[in-house]
């Protein structure tokens, strides 16, 4: 068998021309950590900060080092094989591969990472996705980017978007004779506010790549968090258009699916005509459809939950029935939306409990948090720009979400930084260690009503 992956019309295939379907998961919160993935509030550069702060150098690296250590290892890669799986989305941030007081320089130790999801995962016959999550400057204004602001400074400089060329450049040198990297996923959910950098950027970063690597599937984000296409002629050679397709019952609370959520009512029909205009861009251009991203949030609450996993198969059904490849996000957390998760009472869980509780409190969380706490603060400024600025638009999705970014995730999470990190406090750099060691496989828990229902359906064929 020649595993290698490549584009055929609006099909991939392998080597030895066997249609494949990518379906698995995506590593959120390993190589790119994510507040509500591991528990800190704000982002992971400020977490990183205040913790080595609290710690000291030595056990932070102890702590930092053991989690990437552990989070994902050949058990993890067997499970997900086990379950039916042949694909794992790899996010990772750029620092991992170069510090910003040494641009251009790359980092070994960095690269050696990923050489451990792709290693662990080629052992067990699981293809992995590269995608660089966060970028130097931020390609979205998001958290997810590393993004402490709320702007998207990538676009505005040449000097960003040369780094993250030469990065690519650099992986696709490393990567490019392995058939078990099924592609490079080079910019997730960017947003370009102009639309007009994207475009000529995405040219240019093809063309390096391209030198330096003919063969490799090309998974490309399309604008605004992976939902406009409109910049885009035509599709580059040996590429797909990714999309991103939350279903916005499985994403807020509280919902009920199918039934009403926000003011709308969802079923099946609901999902799969949104899912049809999601992926406008594929049918139209007869490329493959990926979903890069999908997938409900779990909150406890029994008609929820279930109500969530219902929605779930409905998407998986649908991608079926279009011949879509997928990737659910995500495997593993500390208990919102992983196949997997660290153990309620695991030192890890027990030592961040108090700061856990006072972020679900005060919303600082835009992912599986809530703002209910905190709406006699939001509503006065909602009232006040509804009255003083009714025409202000901010990009990406206008006034209401910019002003929770803003207050919740912004003004409230830098602080609560602080008190999360003084949770480590006392800790020498074994004890760190240990804490890390919490996200090891073997003192996980499986939320086995979705890895049952991922294992019968992936079964189906």
């Amino acid at each position: 068998m020649d595993p290698r992956i490549r584009v055929d019309g609006s099909r991939l295939r392998d080597g030895s021309g066997q249609e494949v379907l990518l379906r698995g998961v995506g590593l959120g919160g390993w190589m790119t950590m994510e507040n509500f993935i591991t528990g800190h509030p704000a982002t992971e550069s400020q977490m990183r900060r205040a913790v080595t702060r609290v710690l000291g150098g030595e056990a932070a690296e102890a702590f930092f080092d053991t989690f990437l250590t552990e989070f994902f290892t050949e058990a993890d890669a067997a499970l997900l094989a086990s379950l039916g799986m042949n694909c794992v989305r790899v996010p990772f941030s750029y620092f991992h591969l170069e510090d910003d007081a040494a641009p251009f320089v790359i980092k070994e130790s960095g690269l050696r990472r990923l050489d451990q999801a792709v290693e662990a995962c080629a052992a067990h016959g699981v293809y992995t996705i590269l995608d660089l999550h966060a970028v130097p400057g931020y390609q979205n204004q998001h958290w997810h980017s590393d993004n402490p602001s709320g702007w998207a400074t990538f676009w505005n400089h040449p000097h960003f978007q040369d780094r993250v060329v030469h990065l690519w450049e650099v992986l696709a040198d490393r990567y490019k004779d392995n058939p078990w990297v099924a592609g490079y996923n080079p910019l997730n959910e960017p947003a370009d506010h102009t639309g007009e950098v994207i475009g000529p950027f995405y040219t240019r970063l093809e063309k390096a790549i391209r030198a330096i690597d003919p063969q490799h599937v090309l998974f490309l984000d399309g604008n605004r968090y992976s939902t406009d296409f409109s910049m885009f002629a035509e599709p580059f050679d040996q590429a797909v258009w990714t999309a991103h397709d939350y279903a916005l019952p499985g994403i807020a609370n509280p919902s009920r699916y199918p039934g009403e959520t926000r003011g709308k009512h969802f079923d099946r029909d609901v999902v799969h005509e949104t899912f049809l205009r999601r992926t406008e861009v594929m049918r139209k251009t007869g490329t493959p459809i990926w979903v890069g991203e999908f997938g409900p949030l779990y909150t406890g609450d029994a008609e929820r939950d279930a109500g969530a996993l219902r929605l779930l198969q409905d998407q998986l059904d649908i991608y079926r029935e279009h011949g879509a490849s997928w990737s659910l996000w995500t495997y593993k957390d500390i208990g919102t939306q992983g196949l997997v998760s660290t153990a309620p009472d695991s030192p890890y869980r027990e030592r961040i409990a108090p700061a856990l509780a006072k972020k679900r409190r005060l919303g600082t969380d835009s992912w599986g948090g809530s703002e209910a706490g905190i709406r006699h603060v939001l509503e006065p400024i909602e009232e006040l720009f509804a009255t003083e600025f009714p025409d202000f638009d901010p990009f990406p999705w206008g006034p209401h979400p910019w002003m929770k970014v803003l207050v919740r995730h912004v003004l409230l999470a830098e602080p609560m930084v602080d008190e999360f990190a003084r949770c480590f406090a006392g800790l020498d750099a074994d004890g760190a260690a240990e804490l890390a060691r919490s996200f090891r496989l073997d003192r996980c828990v499986e939320r086995t009503e979705l890895t049952d229902l991922l294992r019968a359906d992936l079964r189906r064929g």
